[in-house]
C-alpha cells in the first residue's frame, strides 16, 4: 500500500497539499501519479482534504493533529486501517506530484526483496547529483556501502573531496518503504542525538544500528516546499 502523509498546515507554504496543479490539488495529483503500482491511501490531519479526496474517489484518513513527522502519520494510517504485518507500505510525500512511477515502483520491489531481512528497516532511493548541486543543504545527501546500504545521511557535503574534484554526489529523496512491521518497530524507536543535530529523521535507524537499503534512480522530480518551487515546477512540467 502507498500511503500520502499530508499535514494541512506548513509554515513555508501554508496548504501546499492542496496547491493548484493543472486544476487538481497536489496531493491528488501525487495520488494519481503512484496509483498505478498499488493501493494509495492518504493521511490526513484535515477534513477538507478527507473530502476533496473523496471527490477524486481516493481513500483517505483522517489522523492526529500532533503527529511530529510523516512516518508516525502513516503508522497511526496502518493502525486504523489494520493492515498485516508483512503488507508494504510506500511513504510518498504529499509534496510530490510530479514524481515518476518507476521511482516508486524501484522502491516498492526493492522493499519486496528485504521484507524479510530483520535488519533492513527501511528502503529508499537517491539520484546523482553534481557539485553545485550538492551546495545547497536542503538536498540531503548519503554515502552507501558497495552494496547500496546507507552509511550516512547529512545536509553537509559527503563525502568531503579533499584532494580532487567529486561531481558524482548522492542526493537522498524522501520516498521510504518498510513492511508494517518495520514501521512500528521504527515508530517505537527513541529519537537520536543526531536525528535532532541535522534535522532528518532517517538517521534514527542507523543510530539504534538499523540498516536503510537504497536503490540509485533517475528522476526529474523534486519536493515542492515553496510557492517559488511550484513555480519552477510548472516550468518544467507539461500537465
Amino acid at each position: 500500500m502507498i500511503i500520502i502523509p499530508a499535514r494541512i498546515g506548513s509554515s513555508r507554504f501554508p496548504n501546499k497539499v492542496l496547491a493548484d496543479i493543472g486544476g487538481i490539488p497536489m496531493v491528488v495529483r501525487t495520488a494519481k501519479a503512484v496509483e498505478s503500482i498499488d493501493k494509495v491511501v492518504i493521511a490526513t490531519d484535515s477534513q477538507k482534504v478527507i473530502d476533496i479526496a473523496k471527490e477524486y474517489d481516493i481513500m483517505a484518513v483522517l489522523t492526529s493533529i500532533t503527529h511530529q513527522s510523516g512516518t508516525d502519520r502513516i503508522y497511526e494510517a496502518v493502525q486504523i486501517l489494520a493492515l498485516p504485518k508483512d503488507e508494504i507500505i510506500i511513504n510518498v510525500q504529499g509534496d510530490e506530484p510530479f514524481i515518476e512511477t518507476e521511482v516508486v515502483q524501484s522502491i516498492y520491489d526493492l522493499t519486496q526483496q528485504n521484507k524479510n531481512n530483520e535488519n533492513i528497516m527501511m528502503n529508499s532511493c537517491y539520484k546523482i547529483l553534481s557539485n553545485p548541486e550538492a551546495d545547497d543543504p536542503n538536498s540531503v545527501k548519503v554515502v552507501t556501502d558497495d552494496k547500496d546500504i546507507a552509511l550516512y545521511f547529512s545536509r553537509s557535503k559527503i563525502p568531503y573531496p579533499r584532494d580532487h574534484h567529486f561531481d558524482t554526489y548522492k542526493g537522498h529523496l524522501g520516498i521510504y518503504g518498510f513492511t508494517v512491521k518495520s514501521l512500528r518497530k521504527f515508530c517505537m524507536l527513541a529519537p537520536a542525538p543526531l536525528e535532532d543535530i541535522e534535522k532528518l529523521e532517517q538517521l534514527r535507524t542507523l543510530y539504534h544500528g538499523y540498516s536503510i537499503a537504497m536503490i540509485e534512480v533517475k528522476t526529474n522530480s523534486f519536493g515542492i516546499d515553496t510557492q517559488e518551487d511550484l513555480e519552477k515546477a510548472l516550468k518544467f512540467h507539461i500537465l
